[in-house]
């Protein structure tokens, strides 16, 4: 009988110690396929053509169930952010069909003409960006989860996410006071009043959204390195479904307007979060600079345009054509997300080919994918408008600067995935410095001078915006080039011991 109730505890042991969720691959990077594509790489009596054929064969077959449910999460979380944009877009176009202009209700009192879109792009500057520290501060467990798990050092995945929430958590707390004081903010900016007042009351409804960012980003990490994505997906569809049905409801039947759609968008995000620090704070504050500065950079150049002449015909072209960028950028954002995984894990695991060989294979392919989008841009480029405004002088604006638009298109195809590869292999805070460098002492002042002194107008912002971005992809494809492979897993090695704390956690368990 002892013996049965022993065999008894084993049998729920052993069950409490499975895994809920099953990896795509059954072992880490360095096991499995990703032996198997370092094996192939350094098989140097098969001619090199076949080798690099059979090679990126194996590599699709780990980045394509990687990347596919990870660009469908981004395009997902977007559309949940972009469909607010435009049920507040239409609220503003039925209340000016509605009411007279002296009749309005103060919030919907803007502009007297023109799509409510433009009105709200300073809205979407603090809902969509200023919760892009939170991201970046997160983005640290990304590579460091990446190569534990490569390593097969897996205790420390969860002590990287504990350690990832806490900080994020603190993180949100300035950003919240960011939030509550918006109005005199965007104010002291030389937004105009009204403005700032609809902006303020839609920011206030996005202030729960902070903490779901910071509850949800370290848990999808965690997944995400050991190339668990499918359950993200499946909640992202889920909760977009919901929040556009209740968005309507809240919007349009419910009456409560710009509160209800920022309120909304907040708790659609609580329902996705809940289905040695100081140097991992290096890391985050890295992280959280490379995104936050890279994004309060469109934004700056959106302020700027509100200088211009007929500014409102500016800001809304501005606004159509950025709001289509960040929705492609969502797929060049998935391939990121795949390469920080693979090449994190690779390096994690000691394979400095197989880690090399995915960020030519990852980037080739967004590289092509993003072409391919510009020219359908390109075809559409008399209509795509209509999507967000049925302006007919926004509708020739934008296609003016498809062209421009589709430019940016291709070298965000390029840049992310290579972001992603800085990630992987902890450059964030090299990439925080180039950042700096090109878009504040190159794009602004460019966008800047074609605007203005050029009198090009918004196709001079963008340009400026064009030229920011190209130096630090060239520069950033110049490193990845030069990179020595063999010395990023010498440094991934050294990264986990002194984590871990030069301690092999699972040495007993072998």
């Amino acid at each position: 009988m002892v013996r049965a109730m022993g065999g008894a505890s084993e049998a729920a042991d052993s069950k409490l110690q499975s895994p809920l969720l099953t990896p795509l691959q059954p072992t880490a990077g360095g096991h499995g396929a990703g032996k198997q594509l370092e094996s192939i790489l350094n098989d140097e009596s098969v001619p090199w053509v076949h080798r690099i054929c059979a090679a990126t064969m194996v590599e699709m077959r780990m980045l394509v169930p990687l990347a596919a449910p990870a660009v469908l999460v981004y395009m997902i979380n977007y559309l949940m952010s972009m469909s607010t944009r435009i049920f507040s877009d239409h609220l503003g176009t039925r209340a000016r069909r509605r009411f007279p202009r002296q009749h309005r209700h103060p919030v919907l009192r803007l502009r007297p003409h023109g799509s409510y879109l433009h009105d709200h792009k300073v809205l979407f500057c603090f809902p969509n960006k200023n919760v892009l520290p939170v991201l970046g501060m997160g983005s640290a467990v990304e590579m460091l989860c990446g190569q534990a798990y490569g390593a097969n050092k897996l205790d420390m995945l969860g002590i990287y996410m504990q350690r990832s929430t806490v900080l994020l958590m603190a993180t949100g707390v300035p950003i919240t006071v960011l939030y509550v004081f918006s109005r005199p903010i965007l104010i002291l900016l030389g937004e105009s009043p009204e403005i700032a007042r609809a902006a303020a009351i839609y920011v206030h409804g996005l202030i729960p959204q902070i903490f779901a960012y910071a509850a949800n980003f370290p848990i999808q990490k965690f997944l995400q390195a050991q190339s668990i994505i499918a359950p993200s997906a499946y909640i992202s569809a889920a909760t977009l479904v919901v929040h556009l049905v209740l968005s309507y409801l809240v919007v349009y039947q419910f009456g409560l307007g710009l509160l209800g759609a920022s309120f909304m968008l907040s708790t659609s995000w609580w329902i996705i979060a809940f289905s040695d620090l100081p140097e991992f704070l290096k890391l985050s504050l890295a992280s959280a600079v490379m995104l936050y500065l890279e994004t309060w950079y469109f934004q700056i150049l959106v302020l700027i345009a509100g200088l211009l002449k007929d500014p409102e015909m500016v800001l809304a072209s501005l606004a159509v054509c950025m709001t289509i960028s960040e929705w492609v950028l969502m797929i060049p954002l998935g391939f990121y997300a795949a390469t920080s995984v693979r090449v994190s894990n690779e390096l994690g695991a000691g394979n400095p080919k197989s880690a090399a060989f995915s960020v030519v294979v990852v980037t080739m392919l967004s590289f092509v994918l993003s072409v391919i989008i510009s020219v359908v841009i390109l075809l559409c480029s008399d209509y795509i408008s209509y999507i967000y405004t049925d302006g007919e002088n926004v509708a020739v604006a934008v296609s003016k600067m498809t062209p421009l638009l589709a430019l940016t298109i291709i070298l965000n195809g390029i840049q992310p995935v290579l972001s992603g590869v800085a990630v992987g292999c902890g450059w964030q805070a090299f990439v925080a410095y180039v950042n700096i460098g090109y878009y504040y002492a190159v794009g602004i002042p460019l966008g800047f001078l074609l605007g203005f002194y050029f009198d090009l107008g918004a196709v001079g912002i963008w340009s400026g915006m064009i030229g920011g971005t190209l130096m630090p992809t060239v520069i950033l494809v110049w490193v990845t080039l030069r990179t020595d492979w063999n010395k990023e897993v010498a440094d991934a090695m050294k990264r986990l011991q002194r984590w871990e704390g030069n301690t092999p956690l699972l040495a007993g368990q072998e």
